[in-house]
């Protein structure tokens, strides 16, 4: 599995052959089959394997997070370990996969995003536990989102690194705001729970209402 990770990060899905990967791991190409059925599957159990390793070193660090700001830092940090290790090119050629229509590396590619998305929504959820936002806020659609946008991100980088950082600063801005609202004095709290509360009610309104259209006869 080493082997195929590491032919996944250099030689892409179109590199990684049984006869590659079974040459770098100094064993009979036979082996892959037998153990594991196609090489696409391998390479899914790889890449499980590596997410794994990633997300265990950072469990503590995420523990340690106290704001959204903080999140987004600790994002930076993980993406540059990430980039080192190769990872985020793996993660490149696993959605490359997914999008060719590979069914095992399409389940890998979910795979890290459910496992990322699990570490970042317990953070959000103990963040906002006592902002304004947290009645509003959907922690699990907001750590989806996070963890989308940073692996987006990741791909874009090799297209535009400036762009890509220029992004980065921009959700920083956004988690800086979040963290004055908590600031924000009792009275204020208060005033901005209300106005949330109402704009939440009302998009919960225009949704019924387009559902009810959507449900009628000829719509």
């Amino acid at each position: 599995m080493t082997a195929a990770a590491d032919t996944l990060r250099e030689e892409g899905v179109a590199g990684a052959s049984a006869r590659v990967i079974a040459a770098r791991a100094g064993v009979n190409q036979a082996l892959i089959f037998y153990h594991f059925g196609t090489v696409s599957q391998l390479l899914e159990a790889a890449s499980r394997q590596a997410v794994d390793a990633a997300v265990d070193y950072y469990r503590d660090r995420f523990a340690e997070v106290a704001s959204l700001s903080d999140l987004l830092r600790t994002g930076r940090e993980l993406h540059q370990r990430e980039r080192d290790a190769g990872n985020v090119a793996m993660m490149a050629q696993l959605m490359s996969g997914a999008a060719g229509r590979d069914p095992a590396l399409a389940s890998a590619a979910r795979y890290a995003m459910s496992a990322w998305t699990v570490e970042i929504e317990s953070v959000v959820q103990r963040v906002l536990c006592d902002s304004p936002l947290a009645e509003v806020a959907d922690s699990a659609g907001l750590a989806r989102a996070v963890s989308a946008s940073f692996i987006g991100l990741e791909l874009y980088e090799g297209v535009d690194p400036e762009g890509a950082v220029h992004a980065l600063d921009s959700l920083e801005q956004l988690a800086v705001l979040v963290d004055v609202v908590n600031d924000l004095g009792p009275i204020a709290r208060r005033a901005l729970r209300a106005k949330l509360n109402s704009s939440s009610s009302a998009r919960r309104a225009e949704l019924r209402s387009a559902i009810s259209v959507s449900d009628m006869p000829g719509a």
